[in-house]
């Protein structure tokens, strides 16, 4: 949540730092802003709304510069508007600063600093911070790098923060704490960002800060120290995101572009990690854990979202091949619990960003009690991969879309994986058994890919649910995780109200709400509840109800009660999520597109939620 970029070299940094903001604009879009500055020439541009509103309000006036800090914004504290967009500044004026994260004390802080004479011009908590770092620079008579430093120290909360320096352009200062923050490396010049999307046209190399680190650039200058002063090495990381990854190419949304790419990512998921001809699963993030593995008693798996939905999956392929108990818990629930966790349990953290603020607290909850934590996660060098003892990457590439298709089903996959390899070293599984899930494993991108092709028959379907205000979604088993996220999908783009259920919980509740005016979606694919289900539609449509059914492909009973059918290729019921998911994730954006909605930022919607 928000978008941090900043620039220091010898090169004009607004077209950078303009660019770069677009890039982010998935993490916030409220407001931004850019600060920028050479010797003897500073500008500020604030502006409510997207980063074409701010390029816009600028177009005409000066941007000279060869250092600046930007931001793009997601609201915590304050509703979006000109004057609570960053960067703010000192009462001075002489520094500005761009946050993300929380500064939790800021109340009393800005207590004190009001006491002291100190008048702020937002009311954001960010503010506080730069009129903290100003009071102890008057103070102290210290450089900037040493006021922020001082000032962070009393700081409870989390941030990812740049500062500018109005009389001296020659720096630039960083630092982060439970927010994520990277340093580009250029030739005689640096970069900072939230994450390497804005930055991969101009280096290929990085350095992630860590939490509690504060960094100096200049142009021929990097300092990285501790909160408690002390320097740090600097460790250098090749940056390997492609541009091309970063466009949407021929397609309208990233959304619909993402959504086509999941054949693709799922193949890459499984790259070298399947071989048929020994019949085993070979995981490299996980070798070192099939001790742990082999004895753990317990699996707690956390995440947030549509990564809680992919955990819900985990938890049925887990138990159903490896044998062993899975708890799947809400991370923000679990990390205000006193959860039962021990030595002998496993927790899986699931994050598309790797900085989910609540996983990572749960993460840090579990290790306090000895649990060994392993993670599934997209973006290497993030914080979860670092706080974890073993991680298995879902080599999804960037994600732009701000609602989640293919980090879903490259998590799904991963889970997959993850679950038989458990099962082949805990013996719960033939080698017949798992040669056979391999082959079909290995075909299921081509089916992924048939489901596709059906894109234009969905979009008929969508016509109609588009009109509607309600939606329900119905599953059994392992459909009733993938009812789940088609209902989140549907609200989070669309705004249609929409919820998930298991199919046989309707009549306890939902039943009430059926009538003409309700579509109802069915998981109804043939396997061992398809009976169930079948009596669960025949309830909707005693009720007059919408019944829309995805179904295996042939099915005839079917298409002889449902109002809509949308087919998918036969597949192992394990393998079900993977196919299932996709036409529900087609529904949701043409019924969104349809509604005039902004598909890739929908409102209220920041991609990777780093803060509570």
């Amino acid at each position: 949540m928000c978008g941090i970029v900043g620039y220091i070299g010898e090169r004009n940094a607004w077209p950078i730092v303009i660019n770069g903001l677009k890039r982010l604009e998935y993490r916030g879009y409220d407001s931004s802003g850019i600060a920028i500055a050479d010797t003897g020439t500073f500008n500020v541009y604030k502006k409510m709304g997207n980063v074409a509103c701010l390029e816009n309000f600028a177009k005409d006036k000066n941007k000279d510069g060869t250092a600046a800090i930007g931001h793009t914004r997601w609201a915590t504290h304050g509703e979006p508007s000109d004057h609570n967009a960053h960067p703010h500044s000192s009462g001075d004026g002489r520094f500005y600063i761009i946050h993300n994260g929380i500064i939790e004390n800021y109340l009393a802080l800005k207590s004190e600093l009001v006491r002291r004479g100190h008048i702020f011009k937002s009311d954001t908590d960010s503010e506080v911070l730069v009129h903290l770092i100003e009071e102890i620079q008057q103070i102290e008579q210290t450089d900037l790098l040493e006021a922020t430093r001082l000032a962070l120290n009393s700081v409870t909360g989390s941030f990812a923060i740049v500062l500018l320096d109005r009389l001296d352009p020659s720096q630039l200062i960083a630092a982060r704490r439970g927010s994520p923050l990277l340093i580009g490396v250029g030739d005689r010049e640096y970069f900072v960002a939230s994450d390497c999307s804005p930055i991969a046209e101009h280096c290929n190399k990085v350095i992630y800060l860590r939490d509690n680190e504060l960094a100096l650039l200049k142009q021929e200058e990097l300092i990285i120290k501790r909160l408690d002063n002390v320097i740090q090495p600097l460790q250098m990381h090749d940056l390997e995101l492609k541009l091309e990854e970063l466009e949407k190419g021929n397609f309208e949304h990233y959304m619909l572009k993402e959504i086509f790419e999941q054949p693709r990512i799922v193949k890459d998921c499984m790259r070298g990690r399947i071989d048929l001809k020994v019949g085993q699963i070979s995981l490299e993030g996980l070798k070192n854990h099939t001790k742990q593995l082999k004895a753990a008693k317990r699996i707690l798996i956390v995440g947030c979202g549509t990564s809680w939905h992919a955990g819900l999956i985990g938890e049925y392929l887990i138990e159903e091949y490896a044998r062993v108990p899975v708890e799947v818990e809400y991370a923000s629930e679990f990390r205000y619990r006193n959860p039962v966790i021990g030595e002998d349990d496993i927790v899986i953290a699931i994050s598309q960003s790797g900085e989910t603020a609540d996983t990572i607290a749960a993460i840090n909850l579990a290790k306090l009690n000895g649990a060994t934590i392993l993670s599934v996660c997209n973006v290497v060098g993030s914080s979860i991969p670092r706080l974890s003892d073993g991680v298995v990457y879902t080599h999804a590439g960037p994600e732009i879309g701000v609602a989640s298709t293919k980090a879903f089903t490259a998590q799904v996959t991963v889970l997959t994986l993850m679950a038989l390899f458990m099962a082949q070293n805990r013996g719960t599984i033939t080698s017949s058994q798992l040669i056979e899930l391999q082959t079909e494993l290995s075909t299921i991108t081509s089916k992924m890919q048939t489901v596709l092709d059906v894109n234009k028959a969905v979009k008929e379907i969508a016509k109609r649910i588009s009109a509607f205000g309600n939606c329900l979604f119905l599953g059994r088993g392992i459909g009733f995780p993938v009812a789940l996220e088609g209902a989140l999908k549907l609200k989070e783009i669309s705004y249609i109200h929409a919820e998930g259920y298991p199919a046989a919980e309707m009549k306890h509740g939902p039943i009430a709400l059926i009538d003409a005016n309700m579509p109802v979606i069915f998981i109804a694919t043939k396997g061992p509840s398809y009976d169930k289900v079948i009596s669960n539609i025949q309830e909707v449509k005693a009720r007059k109800g919408n019944v829309i059914a995805i179904a295996t492909e042939g099915d005839k009973i079917l298409k002889e009660i449902a109002d809509e059918v949308i087919e998918i290729p036969a597949v192992n019921e394990c393998f079900l999520p993977l196919l299932a998911v996709i036409p529900l994730q087609l529904l949701s954006y043409y019924a969104a597109v349809m509604r005039g909605c902004n598909v890739d930022q929908p409102r209220n919607l920041a991609k990777s939620v780093t803060v509570e």
